[in-house]
This record gives structure tokens, sequence and C-alpha cells, in this order.
């Protein structure tokens, strides 16, 4: 039997469709650790003490050797105040020093902030850019300040974020005369981040993973 060039063509075209794509190589997710204020004034004889500072630092050093073991980046986050009214985190004072806790390691990123955010007028949105971080655990104080602020604007900036609730610190406020413990601030916050911000997890959820 001759086989024909249209022949030939016909039974490639076949078999084409038959054929299966090649499976789509799906880079991993890049990670990150982000520490924010674990500084000596929000601990006891510091400046401006925390509920539970010691408890959350104990947690957050948990959290961080986990990551160190895993080779993801650590970054650091230091308040620095400017403000002439400030009464913490004061330049060249012992209280706006990081917590030995989670005292950065060689290598690590350091970055300074002024502000609640972490993002704003700094160099932290470029250094995640530059190093391909889409996904972010943060934890650190306070809760109702530095946390919600920078949470936020981390996932406004497209950032996928987990928060380590129990390495995180608040203290009790005062609203329009009333009294809020600490704890009910720390809840109160943390679900209103999980509600569309972030994930919320703890120390013992993250290690594990």
């Amino acid at each position: 039997m001759k086989i024909t060039g249209l022949s030939i063509a016909g039974i490639a075209i076949a078999m084409g469709s038959f054929a299966q794509p090649a499976a789509k190589q799906t880079a991993p997710v890049k990670e990150a650790l982000l520490i924010v204020d674990i500084q000596n004034d929000y601990f006891p004889g510091g400046r401006h003490t925390l509920v539970g500072a010691e408890d959350a630092a104990q947690n957050a050093k948990t959290v961080l050797a986990h990551f160190r073991k895993k080779g993801l980046p650590v970054i650091h986050i230091q308040g620095l105040a400017t403000d002439k009214e400030a009464t913490f985190f004061l330049p060249n004072t012992d209280g706006v020093k990081i917590n030995q806790a989670v005292l950065p390691a060689k290598g690590e990123k350091l970055i300074t902030k002024h502000y609640p955010n972490a993002f704003r007028e700094t160099g932290l949105l470029a250094y995640l850019k530059e190093n391909h971080i889409q996904k972010l655990t943060i934890m650190g104080m306070m809760t109702h300040v530095c946390i919600d602020a920078t949470v936020k604007a981390a996932k406004d900036y497209g950032f996928d974020c987990t928060v380590v609730s129990d390495a995180c610190a608040t203290l009790d406020v005062e609203i329009q005369g009333k009294k809020v413990a600490a704890e009910a601030v720390q809840q109160s916050l943390l679900g209103a981040m999980e509600f569309y911000y972030a994930t919320i997890k703890t120390t013992s959820e993250v290690v594990s993973e």
C-alpha cells in the first residue's frame, strides 16, 4: 500500500489531537518573616510597657528560629521616634534597642521606621519586590498600632499576610472615658484583621508547617 504525504499528515494531526500539554511549572511562593518593633521600651522597666510583652517575645523568638532553620528571609523593623513630643523609642536610649529575644543576625535586613506603617517612607516595599517576596508572616508590637497599620498596608500592596497572634502584644487603652483591657484590644484587632487582611495563627501552628 502506498502511503502518501497527505496520509502521513493526517496521521500526525490525529496523533496531535491526543497529545497532552506539558504541565505548567508553578514557582513556589517566596515567604519572609517581618518582625515589627520588639524593642526594650515595651518591656518591664521601659518607657511604654505592654501587657504580655515578655511572653510575646519568647514566642517571636521561637518563630524566628523556625524561619532561620528553613533558610527564609527575615526582616527586622525598628521604630525610632523623631517627634519632639515622643516619650519612647527615643534616639540613643536603651529603650529603642531591639530586644535580645529577637536580635538581628548577620545578613538579616534591618529597616528603621518613623511611623506606625512600616512601609511609609522606608525601603521595605522596594526590598520585598527586589527579593520577589509574596507572602509575609508578621509579628511584633503594638498590635493595635504598628501591627495593624503594617498588615493593612501589606495587604493593600498585594502581599499574602499571616499574623502570629501570640507573638504580638498591646496594652490597655481608654476610649471615651472607658477602659478597654489589653486582651480585648488584642482580640478585637486580630478579629478585624482576619476578616479580610490576614490569616491569624498561633506560634505552634506556624512552626508546625
